[in-house]
């Protein structure tokens, strides 16, 4: 076998489910060598620290799915106004500029630092309540009791969605996420019969539409009501954006989240001596957030179309290629950090978990701000929290790679 042969074989061992807990020497192999094709497919893997930063801002690399050669999915939207055959429209996850810029403007207003920032002490409440509940019990799923409620009751708050609905909205997001993970074997498998996706997308339109109808009525002081005021004011919105970007920022504002809090607690479980130093020093929480983004990324592949012709190192891209970059593996690359496979919260941090450039992931400020709260507040709360099982049982996706379930044992929860 050669090893161009060696490097498609390995690639394709990511879909393995058993590799899913730790895939980590896997990507250590293919980051050894290079950027490399798969076969005869249009298809490139770049698994370097420098040349993942490289094809980030390269200005010819397309998050337009349309210029692939291969077919890729995209988010299905629903618009009543369309035929069928046009129901499918891109959020502007998959749109470049000039359309990327304009709406990305309209709601980054709602992201920045600043803005976040004032979402502390909700965030803070939100944990400390989660946190009450189990408080009696001595054990609680550190995923689907902890770090999955947080993230989901702050971006309904956020797009003004009542948390009643938050199970069904739960229901469309999980179908809807596997459309950014178009590599694994369930993705596929929905790819070939997308008839569910489709539902799917369109419930979760229909349901923002209805939605957008009452904010209309009467406006509030979320986010919806702020996206339906800039389309009032003329600010180039169409119905059909405003519709993509609420789904996206629903499926988005959660699904990464999730599993930036879970792999952060896992790694806090498994180094009870950082997790005592947190508990020490609550400072101590940003580097932990910020070194599970590099260690243990939530998002683990970020997949771009060559737009025209590029090199990456000595490997020619063809316009039409899917070049995809192996973010986990750039992330341990030794030319990149020191003693990449040791976690350390202290360590001068340049990941890439979030992306560079025009891309670079929107919701960045309230994730981070979402995490560095849950585990604060889990470090400072929590005592003796024991993990009975690890590895945890992991979900099917490759590229949003986390736990499903992680129960664990405590001794007590303190009063807040």
């Amino acid at each position: 076998m050669t090893s161009a042969e060696e490097s498609s074989a390995d690639y394709v061992r990511l879909l393995d489910p058993a590799v899913r807990p730790n895939p980590y020497p896997l990507f250590a192999r293919l980051r050894e060598r290079g950027p490399f094709r798969i076969g005869t497919a249009p298809v490139v893997i770049v698994p370097g620290h420098a040349d993942c930063a490289a094809v980030l801002r390269d200005p010819r690399v397309s998050v337009d799915r349309s210029l692939a050669k291969l077919q890729l999915g995209s988010m299905p939207i629903y618009d009543a106004t369309k035929t069928t055959a046009d129901q499918v429209k891109p959020s502007f996850l998959f749109l470049d500029p000039p359309d990327h810029t304009r709406l990305r403007r309209l709601v980054s207003k709602a992201f920045t630092p600043r803005v976040v920032q004032q979402l502390e002490p909700r965030i803070t409440e939100i944990v400390d309540d989660i946190l009450d509940k189990h408080s009696a019990a001595g054990t609680f799923d550190a995923v689907t009791e902890f770090a999955y409620p947080l993230p989901v009751t702050v971006i309904c708050e956020l797009l003004g969605v009542p948390l009643e609905d938050e199970a069904q909205l739960s229901h469309w997001s999980s179908l809807l996420s596997r459309t950014l993970d178009p590599t694994s074997r369930q993705a596929a498998e929905h790819q070939a019969d997308p008839a569910e996706l489709q539902r799917a997308g369109t419930e979760l339109s229909i349901y923002f539409e209805r939605l957008t109808e009452r904010r209309r009525a009467t406006p509030g002081p979320d986010l919806l009501s702020q996206l339906l005021a800039a389309e009032d004011a003329g600010d180039m919105l169409s119905h059909e954006e405003l519709i993509s970007t609420c789904a996206l920022l629903l499926v988005a504002g959660h699904e990464t989240t999730v599993n930036l809090i879970a792999n952060a607690t896992l790694a806090l479980l498994r180094r009870p001596d950082e997790l005592a130093a947190l508990r020490a020093n609550p400072e101590r929480a940003q580097g932990v957030v910020e070194e599970t983004l590099r260690f243990d990324p939530p998002v683990q592949l970020i997949p771009r179309i060559a737009a025209d012709d590029l090199t990456v190192g000595e490997l020619a891209v063809r316009r039409g290629d899917l070049v995809v970059m192996l973010v986990a593996a750039a992330q341990r690359d030794p030319a990149a950090f020191p003693d990449p496979d040791r976690f350390d919260p202290a360590r001068d941090n340049r990941h890439l978990a979030f992306g560079l450039g025009a891309h670079f992931c929107l919701g960045a400020p309230l994730a981070r701000l979402e995490a560095r709260v849950a585990l604060t507040r889990f470090a400072q709360r929590v005592e003796s929290p024991r993990l009975p099982t690890d590895p945890p049982v992991y979900r099917e996706h490759v590229n949003l790679r986390g736990p499903a379930h992680m129960p664990i044992e405590f001794a007590a929860i303190l009063p807040r």
